[in-house]
């Protein structure tokens, strides 16, 4: 079988951007505890690195693990012969990456389930799992140049999205250690946007804007209400829109800036985020006053939605500066 590339990127998930805000406000949470309590939480061996992992651990091993840092995953098989060309290679990688993911060896014969779920068609199948999201990395026995700079953007997307830095390695540490994260008391305003994440799942979107809200009232730095709000919001708008007028007013009317806008969100709700951005980056060139900023702060809305370290958000940030002036 040939290898076979696959995109990191893709349709925009809202609850995968939240995953990805919290676990980034997490991660940043627990190296600030670690240095206010003068330590950092502990280190993991070489060894550790390497893991086998079953369906019984899999949700320890690999999706709570994954909140920490990246962790890779092998399918594979012993009757499998590209697998023993793929697997060394792997395993040396995730030692001389000091920490920057785990490696999760997953037999598929032992662990079919794993496999179904994950929705591997053939062997061997590498995917990542990161802040509990995963990610089809690549599929055969792929060359070391293709695997290094295919770890290299996953680590590099894992800390600048997630803020996972991956983990401390100590040669002298005894295999099997793993670090034990400092405890972090629940912030002032957990209760609150825990109701709001209720109301959100409940479809009550009313309550929700309001719960993320009251937060920001007191709290206008809080990243997950602002996020939050942000989906709350966008979800509100296109919950009673009718996609086909949308879209048929759009096309008809290009001038016409609360056209673009509402189709707009709706490019966005069905992951087409460089669309979404354009036609309001487009607006804002054909626009001025009122209405040019009408555009350019629902723009800014929807980069909230995105993520400001989305890659997708920091083009579409240069081409409105240059819309603009």
């Amino acid at each position: 079988m040939q290898p076979r590339n696959m995109s990191m990127s893709g349709v925009v998930d809202l609850a995968a951007v939240k995953a990805a805000q919290e676990a980034k406000a997490k991660a940043e949470q627990v190296r600030a505890e670690a240095a206010r309590q003068g330590g950092g939480g502990g280190a993991v061996s070489p060894a550790s690195l390497v893991i086998d992992v079953d369906e019984a651990g899999f949700e320890h091993d690999v999706l709570q693990r994954s909140t920490e840092v990246p962790v890779v995953i092998d399918f594979w098989a012993e009757w499998c012969e590209p697998c023993k060309q793929l697997s060394p290679v792997l395993e040396r990688l995730a030692v001389e990456y000091n920490g920057r993911f785990v490696l999760a060896k997953i037999d598929v014969d032992a662990n079919q389930m794993l496999m179904q779920q994950f929705g591997v068609q053939g062997i061997p199948a590498v995917f990542a799992v990161v802040a509990g999201q995963a990610l089809p990395l690549f599929q055969g026995a792929a060359g070391e140049a293709q695997i290094r700079g295919t770890l290299d953007q996953l680590v590099q997307v894992a800390e600048q999205r997630f803020g996972l830095t991956g983990l401390a390695v100590d040669p002298d540490a005894e295999p099997g250690s793993a670090p034990v994260a400092p405890e972090i008391p629940a912030g002032p305003y957990d209760a609150l946007l825990e109701a709001a994440v209720q109301a959100l799942d409940a479809g009550d979107l009313g309550g929700a804007v309001q719960a993320y809200k009251n937060v920001l009232s007191d709290d206008p730095g809080n990243m997950e209400a602002k996020l939050g709000l942000a989906q709350a919001e966008l979800l509100q708008r296109v919950q009673s829109a009718d996609p086909q007028q949308v879209r048929k007013d759009a096309a008809e009317k290009p001038g016409d800036v609360q056209a673009q806008i509402a189709a707009a969100d709706l490019d966005l709700v069905g992951g087409h985020v460089e669309d979404a951005f354009g036609r309001l980056i487009d607006a804002v060139g054909r626009t001025a006053g009122d209405d040019r900023d009408a555009v350019r702060l629902r723009l800014l809305e929807l980069f909230e939605v995105v993520g400001a370290d989305d890659p997708r958000v920091t083009a579409a940030r240069r081409a409105l500066a240059r819309a603009l002036f």
